[in-house]
């Protein structure tokens, strides 16, 4: 553990060198201590599974929380985007004053899932406090005339994942709105609104950090997962109206990202590039993904995988044919799928490679992720009950799986990311080069694993049970190819 504290902080205070020298004040990276600017929350569910109890079936819930950890108060951006294609389904402004805590509950709805809040910190609209009356999810980003060709109906916004992003530390009559009083703030109108919001919203200070819990109280299981957080995400301040889409992970600001691989930190340039969310993808962007399985009989586990692509909409398209980089194909009603290399190993080293592991096939590619929030099931047991799940099919008990994006029809060049000029410093030397340019393989991503352990009822005396199911999740390990 100490080595891997003093190697981390080798490699920070490599980039901060690195980064002096070439003339950058700030660029974009992945915190690992879990503070930043703008937060990813891989993914919610509010779906229903089985409990194996008189054909009754178990809602999940997904409570979300954001914590401000700084002195200085916040405007921040709330988003929620369905699974398949990252479609908006709610956005609002939350205002968090110094040390504050905001959360929330994502509940299922007869037709779809909605949000409702206990807490008193200022949202732009306001959110519900109802939880008989949640404010719902909606469809218009993708039916109508916006409609991707892979359902338009509200059972879509049931599973998805959240952004929220900075937009700036607040000042003035805004702070003071946004500052609470005896445990309320006094929320006003004008002092969260334009013109005067915008004008008291200066660079911020990052900090936040925050956290998604699914939880399904009837089978008795919870899974807590982190928030991923980016840091230097935004020189400026960029306070948008309540409804509009802005700010997004394209506008991270300026386009330079830092990424530490193996011994090397890279701080690359994006400016030339083709797609503004570049710098984003690149700090995210891993070429292999390992984690565990558990499907033990005597259990009854099961293990679901969840891997979301946060900046997959800025490259696919709906329509054919190819993505404009970076991903396979553009969207349509099998979604925008990536062809996945899987290999399987149980506890005791014996492996199994497979190219056609997944079922069922999606029309196209044997073996891919077809969407943006995916859930991959080992053995079809669908812990999480996702409509966006394909099958692993395994003779293991347990073991673990690694997935790579380099099968045999990627064509050349894609599930990569080619970057501007870079200085790299290297931890091991301490030398420092620069590079024209700078290649990324692999693909833009975040997950966890959620596993499952029924014990059914347990014996706690002679005439006495307790249930006895439990939930745990394991986050990705990944590795990083820059060259």
């Amino acid at each position: 553990m100490n080595t891997f504290k003093h190697k981390s902080l080798y490699a920070a205070v490599a980039g901060l060198g690195a980064l002096s020298a070439a003339g950058v004040a700030q660029a974009v990276s992945v915190n690992h201590d879990g503070l930043g600017q703008a937060l990813i929350y891989p993914y919610y569910t509010v779906r229903s599974v089985p409990t194996g109890v008189l054909d009754i079936n178990a809602d999940y819930n997904s409570l979300l929380s954001v914590v401000n950890s700084t002195a200085s108060a916040k405007a921040v951006k709330v988003r929620f985007l369905e699974g398949k294609n990252s479609r908006e389904v709610l956005d609002f402004n939350l205002y968090l004053s110094a040390k504050d805590v905001w959360t929330a509950a994502i509940i299922p709805t007869t037709d779809g899932a909605g949000i409702f809040t206990a807490d008193k910190s200022c949202t732009t609209p306001k959110v519900s406090t109802d939880s008989s009356n949640p404010t719902k999810f909606v469809n218009y980003a993708y039916s109508g005339s916006a409609d991707d060709k892979a359902g338009t109906s509200l059972d879509r916004t049931r599973e998805g994942y959240v952004e929220i992003i900075e937009m700036g530390d607040v000042i003035g009559s805004t702070a003071i709105a946004a500052t609470h009083v005896g445990g309320v703030p006094p929320c006003t109108p004008a002092a969260l609104a334009s013109p005067v919001a915008p004008s008291n919203t200066v660079p911020g200070t990052g900090g936040l950090f925050g956290s998604m819990t699914l939880i399904n109280v009837l089978r008795g299981e919870d899974f807590a997962i982190d928030a991923t957080a980016l840091d230097g995400f935004s020189a400026v301040a960029r306070w948008y109206e309540p409804g509009d889409v802005r700010p997004t992970l394209a506008d991270v600001n300026p386009k330079t990202s830092v990424v530490v691989a193996g011994p090397s930190v890279f701080i690359t340039d994006w400016t030339g590039s083709s797609n503004a969310v570049d710098p984003v993808s690149a700090v995210l962007m891993h070429n292999n993904v390992y984690n565990e399985f558990v499907l033990d009989a005597s259990t009854k586990s099961g293990t679901d995988w969840v891997v979301t692509f946060p900046t997959k909409r800025e490259y696919v398209f709906v329509g054919s044919g190819p993505a404009s980089k970076l991903f396979q194909s553009n969207f349509s009603a099998i979604g925008s799928c990536d062809e996945v290399v899987v290999t399987q190993y149980d506890r005791e080293e014996r492996t199994i490679i497979s190219d056609t592991s997944f079922s069922p096939p999606p029309p196209t590619l044997t073996d891919s992720l077809c969407w943006e929030a995916n859930v991959i099931s080992f053995n079809g047991k669908n812990v999480l009950g996702s409509k966006n799940v394909v099958n692993i099919a395994t003779s293991f008990a347990n073991g673990w799986v690694s997935l790579n994006w380099f099968g045999s029809t990627v064509p050349a060049g894609r599930h990569q990311l080619v970057g501007g000029s870079s200085q790299v410093f290297n931890t091991r030397t301490g030398g420092t080069i620069g590079l024209l340019s700078t290649t990324f393989t692999g693909l833009p991503l975040l997950g966890f694993a959620a596993i499952t352990f029924e014990n059914e009822s347990l014996s706690i005396g002679p005439s006495a049970a307790i249930q006895s199911n439990y939930g745990g999740n394991l986050s990705h390990k990944v590795t990083t190819d820059v060259q």
